[in-house]
């Protein structure tokens, strides 16, 4: 992505924090998950990241990391919260 486009990572960060209970933990894990799905990329992100172009593809696969790290954040809020 162009370093000038930052949405698609508002977006991403925003869904990640959807119904998290408060505390600076649940936050810093939010965090953390999410950026590591951007950064690394587990199918099916890495391919619609390759296969996907233009402004659809710069927001949807940040989308779908929060949406997964939403997930697991709960996951965890679940089990150990």
């Amino acid at each position: 992505d162009h370093e000038g486009i930052v949405w698609d990572e508002f977006a991403g960060i925003w869904i990640t924090f959807w119904l998290v209970p408060a505390g600076w933990h649940w936050l810093l894990l939010g965090f953390v998950v999410f950026r590591v799905l951007d950064i690394v990329k587990p199918w099916p992100l890495s391919w619609i990241d390759r296969n996907v172009t233009g402004g659809l593809g710069i927001m949807l696969d940040d989308i779908l990391a929060g949406f997964a790290a939403c997930g697991l954040v709960h996951l965890v809020v679940l089990t150990f919260g």
